[in-house]
């Protein structure tokens, strides 16, 4: 940077510090301005029915129900996710022991007859 550019970013940094500092102070002037201007005795407040909003009923969105996956589709599925748990490196055994049994519930499925809805 040449030496007025950085002449001129301090000039910039501190205007907007002034700036900031003294809008910060300015509503703690008006505070105690407008707690002096309260007066002291009790005032009387009437009491004030608020009328009741209606809250507009909300309209059900319809659900959309997709067709079911067929079976060999999830079995493919299966396989692709049981090679992919093949390819992870666990870190430690209590690792390893989590992917072993996600793997061998995987085959479980793959290899059952008829695959169960969730």
């Amino acid at each position: 940077m040449l030496p007025s550019e950085v002449m001129l970013l301090s000039h910039c940094i501190f205007s907007l510090y002034v700036l900031l500092r003294t809008s910060k102070n300015e509503p703690n002037q008006k505070d105690e301005r407008a707690a002096e201007e309260i007066p002291s005795a009790p005032v009387a407040i009437a009491n004030v029915t608020v009328p009741e909003q209606t809250i507009p009923a909300r309209t059900a969105v319809p659900i959309k129900v997709l067709p079911p996956i067929p079976e060999q589709e999830q079995r493919e599925l299966f396989k692709w996710i049981l090679e992919e748990k093949r390819k992870i490196k666990p870190r430690n055994a209590l690792e390893k022991k989590k992917i072993d049994e996600e793997k061998s519930l995987l085959k479980e499925l793959i290899r059952a007859k008829s695959i169960p809805n969730l």
